[in-house]
């Protein structure tokens, strides 16, 4: 039970994030809930695809949908009185990604695949979202093919999951502890603004951020 609900509140998270991409976009209500159900349930999609996993995880959970729809409608609301900070799309997204991330860990392991795919697995299910949402807002390249560090972090919470399993660590206390690795290094990367070094080198031109939330 307390996996399923931090798996809602991760799936909240991206649905938030959604809808603050398209109101940074400008796109209309419809645009804000389309984004918030590609950003939360993409990443689980791909995973549940790859995994031969069916029926989908998303298509006989009510409950999920409901949270995706609810937290859509209730953002959108909030964004019509309130100018949120502008790295609160950031800070969403970290919440989304860390929780998201582990969860896919988790669903890899009990799949029994390779450590290598379970980590490759994790970051796919973190991350397909945050893709899809900033291609659907015709922001390119999406964060995850810039310098910032995003999958990497991704990663690193996978392997942290993958580590505390193989101690026998309690389920609970692997997911917390692995999804609060994500989060940290995501948050880290942001505050002391970190980033990898670019292929094409210092001479060219970071990509446009989209506006600020008005």
């Amino acid at each position: 039970m307390v996996l399923y609900v931090l798996y809602l509140t991760g799936i909240a998270a991206f649905a938030a994030s959604g809808v603050l991409a398209a109101h940074q976009a400008r796109l209309d209500p419809f645009g804000g809930l389309v984004l918030a159900f590609a950003a939360a349930i993409s990443g689980g999609t791909l995973r549940d695809l790859i995994l031969d996993r069916h029926p989908l995880y998303w298509t006989h959970d009510w409950v999920l949908l409901t949270v995706v729809a609810a937290t859509a409608v209730a953002t959108m609301l909030l964004l019509r009185h309130r100018r949120l900070p502008h790295r609160s799309l950031m800070t969403v997204d970290a919440v989304g990604l860390s929780v998201v991330t582990v969860i896919g860990a988790r669903a890899a392991v009990d799949a029994g695949v390779t450590p290598l795919a379970v980590i490759m697995l994790a970051v796919l299910t973190g991350v397909t979202g945050e893709v899809v949402r900033d291609l659907l807002c015709g922001q390119f390249p999406p964060l995850l093919l810039r310098e910032d560090i995003y999958a990497t972090a991704a990663a690193a919470g996978a392997g942290v999951y993958l580590l505390l399993h193989w101690a026998g660590t309690a389920p609970t206390l692997t997911t917390v502890v692995a999804a609060a690795t994500v989060f940290m290094i995501r948050m880290a990367a942001l505050h002391f603004d970190l980033h990898f070094p670019r292929l094409a080198g210092r001479s060219a031109a970071r990509p446009t951020e989209p506006p600020a939330a008005s």
